[in-house]
């Protein structure tokens, strides 16, 4: 059985084109969302239309974008579907999972999705390195600058001032002055050795 899913993003835009086009293609059950982004997790009408597939069934839509978020998560759906023993058909794209061209084409498109996770990451990572190298501090930004870590590390040494009270004088957690007092010290004594 062909089962069909139509999507439109926004509550202006009509279905009708899909619809027809999902009818032409056989679809004897068509789940449909509206007025809901392909970025959403959730899309009852998309819930429902996996639900509904059963062995031998086919999953179709009228274009790639209608079902994914975006290339990898479309590659997922599709796997598990096939996991499943459910084809997928993409009417606009010729694509169809059931043939043998069809998977061809597809796990070709997923292979290319792989291969542009790989170098985004790559690209990633190379960046920060980079950064590192020229001093820079990635992640979240430190609440205390070098120069209140000393001071009051200078205070807490000395006596003169409790952590907790160096933590209200610069507006910290008194875990944040812990550990920056720390991360401190081993700065200080890995740049003696």
């Amino acid at each position: 059985m062909h089962i069909g899913y139509a999507r439109v993003s926004t509550d202006d835009q009509q279905l009708h084109l899909q619809l027809d086009a999902l009818t032409t293609a056989g679809c004897t059950q068509i789940f449909k969302d509206e007025g809901i982004s392909g970025a959403q997790v959730q899309r009852p009408g998309l819930d429902a239309a996996l639900a509904a597939l059963t062995t031998g069934d086919v999953l179709v839509v009228w274009r790639l974008d209608r079902l994914g978020r975006s290339m990898p998560h479309l590659v997922s759906v599709v796997h598990t579907l096939g996991a499943q023993g459910v084809g997928f058909q993409s009417l606009t794209e010729a694509i169809n999972t059931t043939t043998a061209g069809g998977k061809l084409v597809f796990h070709i498109m997923g292979a290319l999705a792989e291969f542009e996770r790989s170098l985004i990451a790559e690209r990633s990572q190379a960046g920060m390195q980079a950064a590192r190298r020229r001093g820079k501090h990635l992640g979240r930004p430190l609440k205390l600058t070098r120069e209140q870590i000393a001071h009051a590390s200078r205070m807490v040494r000395e006596g003169m001032e409790t952590v907790s009270g160096m933590a209200a004088l610069y507006g910290v957690d008194r875990v944040t002055m812990y550990r920056a007092l720390k991360r401190g010290t081993e700065t200080h004594i890995a740049r003696r050795g």
